[in-house]
């Protein structure tokens, strides 16, 4: 963990928010995983307006990520992030610092949802099953009738982040976006001893070299774990009237 960054975001907080009941630094710099380009992504806990907001700002030379809340909107979003299988303010307040914790709700709601985070989330139900092997099958389809390197590449990186989002689920894990679905299939390797994050990335840099062999093979194993590829009897139902 950065301590000069920990610092930083505890003097933004005391000069921005003296009213504040909790704050928290998660994310990279939290985790002790922080990079040349990391923000501090700092959750701020007020009791009522001007909160709920997000704001990007510079302090001390630092990018800084501002997260400004209630209890009610944090559970707001709990809630929608719970329902996406994407835990982005449960990450933030359960893999973070305290900053400040006038009330005691700090270390109160980081041990929530650090519970929270550690129960996973609910699994696929038979719809988003098929209708996730559905698609990476399309997709599957589409790069081996394609002919097209640039269009190759595209729908592989899109392969690659649909088969990882679907192993994570299926498995009732956490996903994410960008860097957080990588790390998040990188645990989970690591935790059942398969090795999908490094087949599939490895696989897109076959596709971008002109061999899409790999991919097809990486994404094929992933989905026979889940009953295969799909297209005949795929049916997805309208609204009722």
């Amino acid at each position: 963990m950065t301590i000069d960054g920990i610092d930083v975001a505890r003097q933004l907080v005391q000069r921005d928010f003296p009213q504040a009941r909790a704050a928290w630094l998660g994310g990279s710099v939290a985790l002790g995983m922080a990079s040349v380009t990391s923000d501090l992504d700092i959750t701020v806990l007020l009791t009522g307006s001007p909160a709920p907001y997000r704001s990007s700002m510079h302090h001390r030379a630092w990018p800084v990520e501002l997260f400004v809340q209630t209890e009610a909107s944090l559970e707001h979003f709990r809630a929608k992030e719970h329902v996406a299988r994407r835990p982005s303010t449960l990450r933030l307040i359960a893999h973070s610092h305290v900053l400040h914790d006038a009330d005691g709700s700090g270390t109160r709601l980081r041990e929530f949802y650090a519970k929270q985070l550690s129960m996973g989330p609910d699994p696929l139900t038979d719809q988003e099953l098929r209708s996730a092997r559905y698609r990476i099958t399309d997709l599957l389809d589409d790069l081996i009738g394609s002919k097209d390197r640039a269009e190759r590449l595209m729908i592989a990186t899109t392969l690659w982040q649909a088969t990882a989002d679907l192993v994570l689920t299926g498995n009732r894990r956490w996903t994410g976006s960008g860097k957080w679905l990588h790390r998040e299939l990188d645990a989970f390797d690591r935790s059942t001893g398969t090795a999908h994050a490094h087949a599939l990335s490895s696989a897109v840099e076959s596709v971008a070299a002109g061999v899409i062999e790999p991919m097809v093979d990486a994404v094929t194993e992933a989905l026979d774990q889940f009953g295969g590829r799909l297209f005949d009897g795929y049916i997805v139902r309208g609204p009722a009237k």
